[in-house]
């Protein structure tokens, strides 16, 4: 027996540590995880939560692409309620994208104005992209100092006026610049050049909708930003990868050392082009969903290590801006909301295809926390904050979209059934209620 008592220990016979999945007793003072010992060894505790035997305790999830929108857009989404459903999955740290607010998080100020809306509300820890549009780059680095992770571009139109695209050159003089402070470009790469060429996007045809967004647009700004990032010897990130195409150069690119590093997203790796409904408007986002033989290689990447990391990229909207009426792919809002159900997602097709769960984390936990440079998120270790999710991975449900914590009631997965319910989430070792909001806004090397 040990004479040190923790604050709070758990006790369970499946507990995802760095060395695997085991029965184990985890310490924790002061919100971080300080002991981990093997079941039986009894840690004393102010409080002792004992897992059921269907439980998993696992690290927090880390999703590092999620719109949160707020403040200007906060009927789309706002912090309490992204950060409510983010509990809800599992999810304890999130990093919001600096487009979709209004103003967007591309000077000091904005960032401070979203930091002022954001206090105070959070239910989990929330970090801030910043964002690089033309003639900001004066600000690059205050922002960085200010304790952004990275920042955001587009390589063509975003979908809102505020927030406009950088050209090739542009970005490149930007990463330049960031270089010399070691920051990170995380850019939505699609050509606009390819996009116009190919056919319009109008009604509610899936198949046209697919059309207007060819895996070429992709491919060809995939291939500008490698360039662009072995030319200067910035570190790049390539956001919501749906082009299956792009992975060969990505790996080339990553062997011959150029500093790159790929997300993908759970729509891309669940859902496929085949199975959408003419008009179903709840799956537009762009880059689209693309077809079943795509989506298997893009599992493919991922096991291969050519894709590091799976995040949401939360991007809600009214219904009314997803055109459910006319089911218009050309107007409709381009955005999935899954934040809530990603480790579900993922969970439920990695056991199809026999991956374990300690590799899911690697994905969804670790790999983003290491990403954003959060030494002290994403795994469940001594010295790592007592962020840690409550899972059943074999209890099963169907989801309901009216039932989420997503502040607009439509998901493409409503309906859906799946495997692996999140029971009970903590952020650095306390409960989150839902009610009490103890999340931190966190900045670039700390709180």
């Amino acid at each position: 027996m040990s004479d040190e008592t923790y604050d709070v220990v758990f006790r369970g016979r499946q507990v995802l540590t760095t060395a695997g999945m085991a029965a184990r007793e985890v310490g924790v003072r002061d919100g971080v995880i300080v002991a981990i010992a093997p079941l039986g060894n009894g840690l004393s505790g102010g409080e002792v939560i004992d897992l059921a035997d269907d439980e998993t305790l696992l690290p927090g999830l880390v999703d590092t692409h999620v719109h949160v929108n707020e403040p200007g857009r906060t009927e789309w989404e706002g912090f309490a309620s992204a950060t409510r459903a983010a509990a809800a999955g599992g999810v304890t740290t999130i990093i919001d994208m600096p487009l979709n607010s209004i103003p967007p998080t591309t000077t000091v100020a904005a960032l401070l104005l979203k930091r002022e809306v954001a206090q105070d509300q959070v239910f989990v820890d929330v970090g801030f992209w910043g964002g690089a549009v033309p003639g900001n780059k004066p600000e690059l680095r205050p922002l960085h100092d200010e304790g952004v992770f990275g920042f955001k571009c587009f390589l063509l139109h975003s979908g809102v006026d505020e927030f406009p695209h950088l050209e090739a050159d542009e970005m490149e003089e930007d990463m330049a610049a960031l270089l010399s402070f070691d920051s990170l470009m995380i850019v939505h790469a699609e050509d606009s050049h390819t996009i116009e060429q190919a056919p319009h996007p109008g009604g509610d045809g899936y198949a046209t909708f697919l059309a207007s967004r060819p895996r070429a647009a992709e491919n060809k700004a995939i291939a500008e930003v490698i360039e662009r990032a072995r030319r200067t010897g910035a570190r790049a990130h390539i956001v919501h990868l749906s082009s299956s195409d792009a992975l060969p150069m990505i790996a080339t690119a990553k062997r011959d050392g150029v500093r790159l590093t790929v997300e993908t997203c759970p729509h891309y790796l669940t859902l496929t082009a085949e199975e959408i409904p003419n008009g179903a408007t709840a799956y537009k986002c762009c880059p689209p969903i693309r077809e079943a033989a795509n989506r298997e290689l893009l599992w493919a990447g991922l096991q291969d290590g050519t894709i590091d990391c799976i995040v949401s990229d939360h991007s809600p909207s009214t219904l009314d801006l997803k055109d459910l009426e006319n089911g218009d792919f050309a107007v409709a809002w381009g955005g999935v909301s899954s934040l809530q159900l990603g480790l579900s997602l993922i969970w439920t097709e990695a056991r199809h295809r026999g991956i374990p769960l300690e590799q899911v984390l690697l994905w969804m936990a670790a790999r983003p926390a290491q990403l954003a440079g959060l030494g002290n998120k994403g795994r469940l270790a001594p010295g790592y904050d007592a962020d840690l999710s409550v899972f059943a991975p074999d209890e099963a449900y169907v989801v309901d979209a009216s039932k989420l914590k997503h502040k607009n009631p439509i998901t493409p997965y409503d309906g859906k059934a799946l495997s692996g319910v999140v029971r009970q989430t903590y952020l650095r070792g306390t409960l989150i209620d839902g009610r009490t909001p103890t999340g931190k806004l966190i900045r670039r090397g700390g709180v």
